[in-house]
């Protein structure tokens, strides 16, 4: 370690390489689920590149090590326990309830048509194709994808800038 502190590259390596497996131990102990176990090794990694400074080459530096991945590790733990309060752990869900609010939205817009052709026509060619597939011709996600050669995302990220400007237009002149 006082050697990577003076700038010696190898000793470096050599420190991180050493590093990885104290770092994977201390994680797999405090309970890090196995997925997670190389996130918490990059972080500590990293933290340990930042505190570089910080090391008292006076003082042992594996209590050290130590500290600074158990923190990460209690870190990575806490972050997946506030996501998982709010992740739906169903991706199928997800697909269902996408596919239904766009289907809403398309009966709200086929109904709209006339009132909005303008403001359609003044969106980008991308968004105008996403709103005449989804919400004027009522083509599912899937198939609206097959018949424009764009994925999925791309259609759902369109679409819904789409209806986020026809909102903003329609309210402004409203």
């Amino acid at each position: 370690m006082i050697a990577a502190q003076g700038g010696d590259q190898v000793a470096y390596r050599a420190l991180l390489s050493a590093a990885v497996p104290v770092v994977r131990r201390v994680a797999r102990a405090i309970g890090v689920p196995p997925a997670s176990v190389d996130d918490v090794v990059q972080e500590t990694l990293l933290s340990m590149h930042r505190l570089l400074h910080t090391y008292d080459p006076a003082r042992p530096f594996a209590p050290w090590l130590n500290a600074i991945a158990r923190r990460r590790s209690i870190d990575m733990l806490r972050a997946q326990g506030r996501r998982s309060t709010r992740e739906v752990h169903a991706p199928i869900a997800y697909e269902a309830h996408a596919e239904e609010e766009d289907r809403y939205v398309a009966v709200e817009m086929k109904g709209d048509a006339e009132r909005l052709r303008p403001a359609i026509n003044a969106l980008p060619e991308g968004q105008r194709e996403a709103v005449k597939l989804l919400g004027l011709d009522g083509y599912t996600l899937a198939e609206s994808a097959e018949l424009s050669g764009k994925t999925k995302t791309a259609l759902k990220v369109s679409f819904h800038r789409a209806i986020k400007s026809l909102r903003a237009r329609l309210e402004g002149s409203g």
